[in-house]
């Protein structure tokens, strides 16, 4: 891992891993590429229960990393990968809520629970987010704005002041290529920085899951798994 995300998810994480792809520090993990392999879900199911990962197994094919669950782990991966480089990505603390609030944190409640049942993977998956996510960083209470953002910004302090200097960008996506590429030392790209993963579109993901597994239920195994494995792309 040469490149290890230490910010929260929602604060340009999508835009974070495609960036790091566009300057060669590609494929980059993220939520994602756990919900599409059902395999790393058992892993970090494992670490939420004992505290314990093979992490060159678990990052084999993978340059860097970002969101959930890496940031969750991100002091353990800097002291594995002592030549690693950190990123936190910020935003602004009540937005960062609010954005979360309205989008991801849906998926906690949007399978339906015949679904779950019948479909170990995606029952795996939310197990595993609301062990290493809801309730590992934000004590079952993210729905307590006030709480939340406190996790939040407590983290985002800790990041600032126990990784070295040298080792890290405190970045926001606005900024654009300049100072993620200075920091990366690699040349400034001629295309625009990307954006992506809007609130409007994860919304509507959310919305689709939760209709799908609910309104039609003989059929809606096999939509909501495709809907789960695109869920943040």
């Amino acid at each position: 891992m040469q490149v290890i995300g230490a910010g929260f998810g929602r604060t340009g994480t999508l835009s974070l891993k495609r960036a790091l792809e566009d300057l060669g520090f590609g494929p980059a993990y993220h939520m994602q590429e756990a919900m599409q392999r059902p395999a790393h879900v058992r892993q970090w199911l494992d670490y939420a229960e004992t505290g314990t990962a093979d992490w060159d197994e678990l990052f084999a094919k993978f340059s860097s990393g970002v969101d959930y669950p890496v940031c969750c782990v991100w002091e353990e991966l800097v002291s594995h990968y002592p030549d690693s480089k950190v990123v936190l990505t910020v935003r602004d603390p009540q937005r960062w809520w609010q954005s979360t609030m309205s989008t991801v944190y849906g998926f906690r409640t949007a399978f339906a629970p015949w679904f779950l049942r019948a479909v170990p993977t995606a029952g795996r998956f939310v197990d595993m987010v609301e062990r290493l996510v809801w309730t590992g960083l934000f004590d079952g209470r993210f729905d307590d704005r006030d709480h939340a953002i406190g996790v939040f910004n407590r983290h985002n302090e800790h990041v600032r002041a126990t990784c070295p200097p040298e080792r890290l960008l405190v970045f926001e996506v606005a900024d654009g290529w300049e100072p993620l590429c200075e920091f990366l030392d690699v040349p400034v790209p001629d295309k625009p920085f990307p954006h992506l993963n809007d609130t409007a579109e994860t919304r509507r993901i959310v919305t689709g899951v939760k209709w799908v597994t609910r309104a039609i239920p003989a059929v809606g195994a096999a939509a909501a798994g495709a809907v789960l494995l695109n869920a943040l792309g």
